[in-house]
């Protein structure tokens, strides 16, 4: 093969010393990246490789032999580096393409500059993944011969592992790096992909707006919550973390959101016990926030704590300070007129007076004791004690009866006479309802207590429709908001815990419910269609759908809530035991409550005997024995055994409605619920034609004659789940 003159003349890569060669004072590259430069440096020293010759122009007179840099300044400049630090020998050579003009260098410096293409930020993750696999190295490793940051390494190693879909829209531009990083928040790639097509069709959507949905549902490492709990005890309960690439340990992500409010529920309701055990509270209640919701105290009494009084040393210097003004003003009087040295002295006995008096305040002991008190989060995630305190209603409600107070009436002969299961003041304070129960324990039996009623509204169709009538002709009369507790247009209202998930023999039976429902109509595409077919349903399967789309509208609404005393009327005109429908159990109930406050409970159903039975258990093993003791399984006397079976916390409770003629009442007492009469519970049963009703384990039990709703079916079927 011949080459052509220019080929034979065209010059050749030699190799020369580094130290021989300078950056040329008219380098086109005048502006450079500070940290971009120690990282290549930083690769020089640890390699020793310069991966790209430099182009060069030999410099004549004194400094013949040496070349002027004029494509490679930053290369040169690192190895120059590397061999001061003696990471490099004084001898290394390097690379160089020698220019046969001034012209000819910057032509090709000009052209090494203005031609390379920026790697795709998608290849760059691969890049990084495939050298430590290929190398068998790890990222800190690969970082140092970078000169990178391990953080930097770790995060392209996170976003290599995006979701395909994610990863892809990445590599074909269809998203920045930025917008990247934000899915990188979380390692679910699952969440990350359905994130994704929620808005792969939006062009507005930033890169915070991503990373909040990404992690919608956790927590930070920062947040109060998980500062209270705290990293060791999250991760020892299974809770899962995705690390911060960009910060600290502060702005990680606590993935298990669920698992964080429980803990810290948990967290706060032992430091609600220990204040009130200590400070003489009837009852503190916890709440892992860092204000109180107004729903939780808009009804509640605030208490006013008395003013202390001043100490005997203040007293005697006020006394001091009011003789000390007297004289003055007597002196003053006698000249007929203040002078300024009494003026400024009287100033300052006033300030010091007014600082006396000022000796705060704090509750008494007797205020203490008829007080609700909240223990709040700060910011900190420290428990905290708040500023305001409330007067326990049940304590107002036994003076206006006349309860005996301060002594009045023989303690000693109550206390003597009372059985286990009687009430006393003393066992309703230390078991059943005037526990503290956590405000998420509260709302998540308000969900099951709703679950309970919105089945018996979907198993009375005709109640359903007089109910759904009456919500929708009062919405339309535009009286304005009334707290009516439903949703009325079938959409389910958004529920007060997240992930919760209700396995109580209610739910069960919805389930079975809505399973059974009719739901050919659904197959059609239009609306028209779906409408017609719908309209073409028999009788019997259109009620069974209003009584669901009514009964799903109904709000878990916890106790003291607005339109709670609604849904408490409505569940006693049906007749509803709630006892027949849900139990507590160490899932639902008792492992949410600490070990005194289950102890408290034993005591209220069985006195101080049934505590001590039990008071050398450990806490999930007397969770267990509350399980069983509540559901009647346990072996016991049978008049302690009659009240566990039927006990409820007054949040799962519906107001029970006296057969007619009976005038035994409900008996709240201690905790606990005596039941009326057989004959007051009411048997709930669905349409048998569309549905299969229900009855959980009345089915001897005849309706109520006053109570019983219209157009129902008597027979009671005995094949759904049933409390035990």
């Amino acid at each position: 093969m011949t080459r052509t003159n220019d080929q034979k003349t065209a010059p050749r890569i030699i190799y020369v010393r580094a130290l021989d060669c300078v950056r040329a004072d008219d380098n086109i590259r005048t502006v450079s990246n500070a940290a971009r430069d120690a990282e290549l440096a930083t690769h020089i020293g640890k390699t020793a490789i310069v991966i790209q010759n430099l182009v060069g122009l030999a410099m004549r007179g004194k400094d013949k032999g040496k070349y002027a840099i004029y494509a490679g300044g930053r290369r040169i400049d690192g190895v120059h580096a590397s061999i001061a630090a003696g990471e490099l020998p004084e001898d290394y050579e390097v690379p160089l393409l020698p220019a046969r003009s001034k012209a000819e260098a910057l032509s090709l410096s000009l052209a090494e500059n203005f031609h390379p293409l920026p790697m795709n930020p998608a290849d760059q993750c691969r890049a990084f993944q495939t050298v430590i696999k290929a190398e068998k190295i790890a990222a800190a490793d690969l970082a140092a011969q970078h000169g990178m940051s391990e953080k930097f390494v770790l995060g392209r190693l996170r976003l290599a592992n995006l979701a395909p879909v994610v990863f892809e829209a990445l590599r074909m531009g269809e998203i920045t790096l930025d917008i990247a990083k934000a899915y990188g928040w979380t390692s679910d790639a699952d969440r990350q992909a359905k994130v994704f097509e929620q808005i792969k069709s939006s062009y507005s959507r930033s890169a915070g707006e991503i990373q909040r949905m990404v992690t919608a549902g956790s927590y930070k490492g920062g947040d109060p919550k998980a500062r209270l709990v705290g990293r060791d005890v999250y991760l020892a309960a299974g809770g899962g973390i995705d690390a911060d690439l960009y910060s600290d340990h502060d702005t990680e992500t606590w993935r298990d959101g669920a698992l964080v409010d429980r803990l810290a529920d948990e967290a706060m309701a032992v430091a609600a016990e220990e204040l009130r055990q200590q400070s003489g509270f009837a009852e503190v209640r916890p709440l892992a926030a860092a204000v109180i919701p107004y729903l939780d105290t808009y009804q509640l009494r605030t208490i006013e704590p008395e003013p202390l009084p001043m100490s005997e040393e203040a007293n005697t210097r006020h006394t001091e300070i009011e003789a000390e003004l007297a004289e003055i003003e007597k002196a003053a009087e006698d000249e007929d007129a203040y002078t300024d040295e009494q003026i400024a002295r009287i100033e300052i006995l006033e300030a010091e007076r007014d600082e006396l008096v000022q000796t705060g305040s704090e509750l008494t002991e007797a205020q203490k004791a008829c007080s609700i008190a909240y223990v709040l989060l700060d910011k900190d995630g420290k428990p905290h004690l708040h500023t305001e305190f409330y007067a326990d209603p049940t304590a107002e409600d036994a003076d206006e009866d006349g309860s005996p107070e301060d002594g009045d009436g023989d303690d000693e002969g109550d206390e003597q006479d009372a059985t286990p299961g009687d009430a006393s003041e003393d066992d309703d304070d230390e078991g059943g309802d005037a526990i503290g129960y956590s405000q998420k324990l509260r709302d998540e039996m308000a969900m099951m207590r709703r679950t309970i009623l919105s089945l018996h509204v979907a198993s009375d169709p005709q109640f359903a429709l007089d109910l759904g009538t009456f919500i929708m002709v009062d919405d339309a009369c535009k009286k304005g908001w009334n707290g009516m507790p439903s949703d009325l247009r079938a959409r389910e209202p958004s529920l007060p815990v997240n992930g919760f998930q209700d396995d109580s023999p209610a739910a069960q039976a919805w389930k079975q419910l809505d399973d059974a429902l009719d739901r050919s109509w659904l197959d059609h595409k239009t609306l028209e269609a779906r409408y017609d077919a719908f309209c073409g349903l028999a009788d019997e399967a259109r009620a069974a759908w209003l009584g669901w789309a009514v009964a799903r509208t109904l709000h878990a609404t916890r106790d003291g809530g607005t339109g709670r005393s609604f849904l408490d009327h409505l569940g006693t005109k049906l007749g509803i035991d709630s006892a027949k429908w849900w139990r507590p159990t160490f899932r639902n109930f008792f492992d949410r409550l600490t070990r005194s406050k289950i102890l408290d409970l034993f005591q209220g159903i069985g006195g101080l005997e049934l505590r001590s039975r039990y008071s050398g258990s450990r806490k999930i093993d007397l969770g267990t024995s509350a399980e069983r003791l509540f559901s009647g399984e346990a072996i016991i006397e049978p008049e302690v055994k009659a009240r566990a079976i039927v006990w409820l916390p007054e949040p799962m409770q519906f107001p029970s409605l006296s057969a007619a003629g009976d005038e035994e009442a409900l008996d709240v007492v201690a905790g606990t619920n005596e039941p009326m009469s057989d004959d007051t519970d009411a048997d709930i049963v669905l349409v048998d034609t569309v549905v299969t009703p229900i009855d959980p384990d009345a089915a001897d039990v005849d309706l109520d004659p006053v109570t019983e709703p219209a157009g129902v079916n008597d027979d009671a079927i005995d094949d759904l789940p049933q409390a035990a």
